[in-house]
């Protein structure tokens, strides 16, 4: 895996660390919690997005690609998150109710699932890999 600079590990956990606090802020009912999240969001997204594997390891590719769609989930949840402020999409209330309100946080339990498998699984391949040369 290409390995960040300083800078930019600094911005990947700094998104992280926006990600969990306005999901945590969110709980409160803070109007500016979904900026918060979104903010970081995209920025540990973007991180991961330059991390890229150089190998011909299928495994390592798969687990790569399995890592970019929790990111793509991170992103909707940021989105979900917005919608669920209100009503933009203009959709009666019981719709709204059953599809949109809160549902961020399915999208996040998902992405955030799959990045804890991802992460550990590849950290495991790349061991392996580096075992056998």
């Amino acid at each position: 895996m290409k390995e960040l600079t300083r800078a930019q590990n600094f911005v990947f956990l700094i998104g992280g660390l926006l990600m969990v606090v306005g999901a945590g802020a969110s709980m409160f009912r803070w109007g500016i919690a979904p900026y918060i999240y979104s903010v970081g969001a995209l920025a540990f997204t973007a991180m991961q997005m330059l991390q890229h594997y150089e190998g011909r390891n299928f495994t390592i590719r798969r687990l790569r690609r399995i890592m970019l769609l929790s990111d793509l989930f991170f992103l909707v949840s940021a989105v979900l998150m917005f919608a669920s402020q209100g009503n933009p999409l203009g959709l009666s209330q019981v719709t709204y109710l059953q599809y949109v309100y809160q549902r961020w946080v399915v999208t996040l339990l998902i992405a955030a699932v799959l990045q804890l498998y991802s992460v550990h699984r590849i950290n495991h391949e790349l061991e392996r890999e580096a075992k056998k040369l």
